[in-house]
């Protein structure tokens, strides 16, 4: 039996009816897909079934890559190799339709790469259906104005439409992990800001939410210095906290941001 390894974050889904619902989110009949971490090839195994054109799967661990390609053969396009250091654009010319029960430690990160990286003309993908621990994806789906409210569901909502399909409890994986898990579905959008460079907004975004409980005044002075006049243009008090300005005013705070950069 595989045993799973706690440095690359893996627990394995074991549970046939969240198996079901997962291949069940989107038609892949003749569609190229890519599975993110498939482990030991359940989830795998079930995509499968629904008849895809093209398999690939990007799975960082050696000895699974083995155990996968003596498993499924000539089934999968197997690339053994860490989902962070890939050039997704160059996976396939055909946009794909990724799952992944992503590894908790880095899930954020590979949501971030992938939005910060997105070719506005020509998508790499044209769904997402990924796993992550439920107090990210809580994060990533939370509303303007609540606790959860924050960068990771600013720079997600900018690019994307985000869909909660189910919770998922600890005992549907082996080992269990000790949280329980969502999976979200995500779609780009078709109208959205555009900027320069999108690394503006994850950091204005960072500059703002340093600390999230106090007001806006120390850095919105530090990003936008003798620039009272914008407060007025956005509608701004610097009385708010950064959770207090809506996604669409963090959006318009890039574009300004960028326009001072030349």
């Amino acid at each position: 039996m595989i045993k799973a390894k706690k440095s690359l974050g893996q627990n394995f889904l074991i549970d046939k009816n969240i198996i079901n619902k997962i291949v069940n989110t989107i038609d892949i009949k003749n569609r190229y897909i890519l599975e993110i971490g498939p482990g030991t090839g359940n989830l795998t195994s079930s995509l499968l079934e629904k008849s895809p054109k093209k398999f690939y799967v990007i799975e960082k661990d050696t000895q699974l890559s083995l155990k996968l390609k003596e498993k499924f053969k000539d089934e999968l396009i197997i690339i053994n190799d860490d989902i962070l250091k890939i050039n997704e654009n160059l996976i396939s010319d055909k946009e794909l339709i990724v799952f992944g029960n992503l590894p908790y430690n880095i899930s954020t990160e590979i949501l971030c790469k992938w939005i910060l990286n997105l070719d506005s003309q020509n998508l790499w993908f044209s769904n997402l259906v990924l796993m992550f621990q439920k107090e990210v994806a809580d994060r990533i789906i939370s509303k303007f104005n609540s606790p959860n409210y924050g960068r990771l569901s600013i720079l997600a909502k900018w690019r994307l439409e985000i869909k909660k399909i189910t919770d998922i409890k600890p005992n549907c994986f082996f080992p269990k992990p000790k949280v329980d898990s969502s999976l979200l579905f995500f779609s780009p959008k078709t109208k959205f800001t555009k900027f320069n460079n999108p690394k503006n907004l994850e950091k204005i975004t960072r500059v703002f939410f340093n600390h999230r409980r106090k007001m806006i005044k120390k850095p919105f002075n530090k990003m936008f210095p003798k620039k009272e006049e914008l407060l007025n243009k956005l509608q701004i008090s610097l009385n708010l906290r950064p959770h207090n300005l809506d996604f669409e005013t963090y959006y318009n705070l890039t574009s300004e941001f960028e326009k001072l950069q030349g």
